[in-house]
């Protein structure tokens, strides 16, 4: 095992990684910004090391300064989180290189898996379906009209790169795909620093399901489970469950035996997730892979009973995958709400500044991931989320029940927050039915431009 872990992150889930080598007796190492400094993962980690200016360009992006300080505390793994450079195929090459292990799968995979266009073509020869779409990158606009054309409209222009929901643009029409071309180009080349795209059929009323997969060293590949990640806002969560209000015990087997499958074949190690698209008549298609954990990957762990932060780093070790993971099973429902410093009635817009209070929900089949505190100021350089909030129950119903209780017992005082937006989804018929798909929130924000009324008070903060 491990001696030592430098945490190359920030945030809740810095500090969910430290937590869980300190409980498997591994030192740890914090890195952080200038902006961090008074960042809760900063103060538990054994040692921190600041890498550099609040801009994450100038910090946690900058595989000089991470290398520079795993190799001045002398850390014989990196973990990387999620975001930053947890899918950067060539950070996880230069730990190789320097005897540093990247708990991750291995770089030749992350290439393969980060590339979208790639995957899709793995997807297909390990017979996962995919849809419809160009059988590579579509260079120009001329031929983007080609390929629209002949797949048929609407179609959604994706980034080869990255994740996130960064560098997707949906065209209706041929009037409407030159500039979203060139929109999904230029928002590639900005996150990413790659502007290559390619084009599916647009698959219309989807939900978005991913499965938690794992995979080790000796062969071992497993599945624990979907996640229904439908609730979202221009391609961002806000809102995830497990297991599935959406999807029939047939079609769930099905997902889980073809996201074995393609897990097993491309030899992943490690944890990650494979996201599909469902339709209404209950076909799926793959989209990707996130060669990474996930931000919502609590849920999973409160159903199923596990940690998998610690069987990342057990994996990691060459160690076969723990049968309390492979031979887990569905004990309850889970539902997780990403906690944003956003105004959610002035356009979402970004909310940093000194939290004056903060008090977590708690109780039984509560738990909070968060690094703030009544004191903390949220910089504004790195993603809003502050929080994710995390409730278990036996049943579906006692789940929405007890999240209703824990959001409305949940104090943050100083800035905005989504949790009014978050609560009236919550109270809304729709998502009690468990009848909502992606364009579901777009469409819940289009009629509900004003606050709630009963959340007034707590807007006022």
């Amino acid at each position: 095992m491990f001696q030592k872990i430098l945490v190359a992150n920030r945030g809740e889930i810095a500090l969910r990684v430290i937590r869980a080598c300190k409980e498997l007796g591994i030192s740890t190492v914090a890195v952080y910004s200038e902006a961090d400094s008074d960042s809760m993962h900063v103060q538990l980690a054994d040692e921190a090391i600041c890498i550099g200016p609040g801009p994450s360009a100038e910090s946690y992006l900058k595989v000089d300064a991470i290398m520079s300080a795993a190799e001045i505390a002398n850390a014989d793994a990196i973990h990387p989180g999620y975001g930053f450079l947890a899918e950067n195929a060539r950070f996880a090459e230069i730990c190789g290189s320097c005897n540093i292990k990247f708990i991750g799968p291995s770089p030749e995979v992350i290439t393969m898996m980060g590339d979208k266009n790639m995957a899709r073509a793995m997807a297909v020869k390990h017979g996962v379906p995919v849809t419809p779409g160009s059988p590579g990158i579509v260079p120009t606009v001329e031929e983007a009209l080609i390929v629209a054309e002949e797949l048929g409209y609407p179609v959604m222009i994706k980034a080869t790169a990255g994740g996130g929901g960064r560098g997707m643009r949906p065209a209706q029409d041929k009037d409407e795909l030159p500039s979203m071309y060139q929109a999904a180009r230029a928002e590639s080349k900005a996150c990413f620093g790659e502007d290559d795209v390619y084009i599916e059929k647009l698959v219309l009323n989807p939900h978005h399901i991913e499965f938690q997969i794992i995979g080790d060293s000796h062969g071992n590949a497993a599945q624990l489970g979907e996640r229904d990640c439908s609730l979202q806002r221009r391609n961002q969560k806000i809102i995830e469950e497990t297991p599935s209000p959406l999807i029939s015990e047939e079609l769930r087997q099905r997902m889980a035996e073809a996201s074995v499958n393609l897990t097993r074949e491309i030899g992943y190690e490690n944890c990650g997730t494979i996201e599909y698209l469902v339709d209404d008549e209950e076909n799926f298609y793959f989209m990707e892979m996130n060669t990474r954990i996930q931000v919502e990957h609590p849920i999973t762990e409160e159903v199923r009973g596990c940690d998998l932060i610690k069987e990342q780093i057990h994996v990691a070790a060459g160690k076969p995958i723990s049968d309390h993971v492979r031979n887990s099973v569905v004990r309850g429902h889970s539902i997780e709400c990403r906690i944003n410093a956003e105004d959610p009635y002035n356009n979402f817009a970004p909310s940093p500044g000194k939290i004056e209070l903060f008090y977590a929900a708690g109780g039984r089949g509560v738990r909070v991931d968060t690094h703030v505190y009544s004191g903390y100021s949220v910089p504004p350089y790195y993603d809003s989320m502050i929080a994710k909030l995390i409730v278990t129950a036996s049943s579906r119903a006692g789940a929405i029940a007890r999240m209703n209780r824990a959001l409305n017992e949940f104090l943050v005082e100083g800035i905005k927050t989504t949790i009014p937006f978050q609560s009236s989804i919550l109270n809304h018929p729709d998502f009690k039915a468990g009848t909502y798909d992606i364009g579901w929130v777009e469409n819940f924000i289009n009629s509900q431009p004003d606050p709630p009324e009963a959340s007034a008070a707590e807007l006022d903060s």
